[in-house]
């Protein structure tokens, strides 16, 4: 697959996958053996570690989940992007309850595709800083 393939490819994922919770679209765009390896140490990191912290975290706490896609580098099979997740929060986040505050999570990561699927993650985000700005709400 051509960089731009590989462009497509985590376009795809982040909004049909992240913005708009399509498990057929996670299913067909995740190899069984990814990894992600940004999750915290002795934490799963296999695909359904991913799909459950956006089903069962993010999206029910962001009402109006969006994911804006600001740049894309690819090289070989990586892809780099910078994003941001953005939502109301309107439900319990990471044991923080509602506070009907705009949230925006910047993130920037790299996702290295392999036959179309993402096959492994690395990433940095500042969710730790929004939750400790929910904290103080």
């Amino acid at each position: 697959m051509s960089s731009d393939d590989n462009k497509q490819v985590v376009r795809r994922f982040n909004i049909a996958v992240i913005q708009n919770g399509d498990r057929a679209a996670f299913d067909a765009l995740i190899a069984s053996d990814f990894q992600n390896r940004s999750a915290p140490p002795d934490a799963p990191n296999g695909p359904e570690s991913l799909w459950h912290t956006f089903q069962n975290l993010l999206r029910p706490a962001l009402s109006g989940l969006t994911v804006t896609i600001h740049d894309q580098v690819a090289e070989g099979d990586k892809v780099v992007t910078r994003k941001t997740i953005a939502g109301v929060h309107t439900a319990t986040l990471f044991g923080i309850p509602a506070t009907g505050k705009a949230v925006s999570i910047d993130v920037i990561d790299i996702v290295r595709v392999a036959d179309g699927r993402y096959a492994e993650h690395w990433g940095i985000n500042t969710l730790s800083a929004v939750l400790a700005q929910l904290r103080q709400a």
